[in-house]
C-alpha cells in the first residue's frame, strides 16, 4: 500500500514557508503522492494554485488534486489548468473529482447545483477529449498537451452506490474518506466500488485510495478534534461535534493500527490529512511511517 500526505490545506498557518518545507519533506519522505483539494466559504489556500506550487516544489511524488470539484469549473479552463500542472510536474499529476458536499461553496461561486451529476460526467468527457487533441469550440486544439498520454489518471471521490455506478464508466479508481480511520467503512466503499466496476463490464480493477485525519504530538487528539470539528460545522454543530468525537488517529500506536487496518482491507494508497500546519507534525508522521 502507498502512503500519501496532504497539504495540511483546511489548518490554519499556512504560508510560503511552511508550504515549501512539507512539499519538500513529503518528497524526501517515504511518500507516493503530495495532495490538495478545493473548498470556497473557508479560509483554506485555494487548491489549483497549491497544486501548482506544490509541482515545483517537488521531484518524485505523485502530485494529486484531491478533489476537483468539476461541475465549478468550465471544462476547457479546467482541462488547460490541469495539462499545465501535468507539465510543471513533468507528468506526475493524478486529479480526483466529485461535486463537493456543500451548496454554500456553489452559492458563493455563481455555480448551479442543479444537475451537478450529469454535469460532473459531462466534463469528465471533455476534459479527456480535449487532453486528445480534440477541438475547442473555435475549431483549435487547447494546449498545452498533457506529459501523460490522454492526460491526468482520473478517480472519483463519490462513494455511494449511485456515484459509482455512473463512475465505473469512466473512473480510473476511486478517492473516498474514511476521516475518522474507520478501515471497516474504507472496506465498503473499497468493495461497492469493485461490485459497480464489475457490473459496468470492466476489466481492470479500480485503484482503491481513501484519507483520514491525523494528529501527532502533544495534544494531539484535542488538536484532531478541533480540526474536524471546524471543518465540518457547515454539517450543523450537533453532527460536526459526533464526527469530531469519533476521530481516532492522534497516537503513533493509531496511526500504526490505522496503516496496517487500511493495507488489509485491500487499500491501494492512503492519504494522511495533518490537522496542524506545523512541519514537526510530518516530521511524527514520517517516524511512524518509516517505522
Amino acid at each position: 500500500m502507498d502512503i500519501g500526505v496532504a497539504l495540511p490545506q483546511m489548518a490554519r498557518g499556512l504560508n510560503r514557508e511552511t508550504v515549501t518545507a512539507w512539499c519538500r519533506g513529503i518528497d524526501e519522505g517515504p511518500y507516493s503522492s503530495v495532495s490538495a483539494g478545493e473548498r470556497i466559504t473557508f479560509h483554506n489556500l485555494e487548491g489549483i494554485t497549491l497544486c501548482t506550487a506544490a509541482a515545483m516544489l517537488t521531484e518524485r511524488v505523485r502530485v494529486f488534486f484531491n478533489v476537483a470539484v468539476a461541475p465549478w469549473h468550465a471544462p476547457a479552463m479546467l482541462a488547460k489548468q490541469l495539462a499545465t500542472i501535468d507539465v510543471l510536474c513533468s507528468g506526475r499529476l493524478d486529479v480526483a473529482v466529485g461535486v463537493g458536499g456543500r451548496q454554500q461553496d456553489y452559492d458563493a461561486l455563481g455555480a448551479m447545483f442543479d444537475r451537478r451529476h450529469s454535469r460532473l460526467d459531462t466534463a469528465v468527457h471533455e476534459l479527456r477529449r480535449l487532453w486528445a487533441g480534440g477541438a475547442a469550440a473555435d475549431g483549435h486544439q487547447i494546449g498545452p498537451q498533457p506529459i501523460q498520454a490522454g492526460g491526468p489518471g482520473i478517480l472519483c471521490s463519490g462513494m455511494g452506490p449511485k456515484s459509482l455506478a455512473r463512475a465505473a464508466h469512466w473512473a480510473d479508481g476511486v478517492s473516498g474518506f474514511a476521516l475518522s480511520g474507520d478501515a471497516a467503512e474504507a472496506d465498503r466503499q473499497f468493495r461497492g466500488a469493485e461490485q459497480a466496476w464489475l457490473e459496468a463490464g470492466r476489466t481492470t480493477a479500480p485503484r482503491l485510495t481513501t484519507g483520514v485525519f491525523v494528529a501527532l504530538g502533544d495534544g494531539a487528539e484535542q488538536t484532531l478534534r478541533s480540526f474536524a470539528l471546524q471543518y465540518l460545522d457547515v454539517f450543523g454543530k450537533d453532527i460536526a461535534r459526533m464526527l469530531a468525537d469519533a476521530m481516532t488517529v492522534y497516537s503513533p500506536e493509531r496511526l500504526r493500527d490505522t496503516i496496517a487496518a487500511m493495507d488489509a482491507a485491500g487499500c491501494d494508497e492512503l492519504i494522511l490529512v495533518p490537522a496542524a500546519a506545523d512541519p514537526a507534525m510530518l516530521d511524527l508522521i514520517t517516524d511512524v511511517v518509516t517505522a
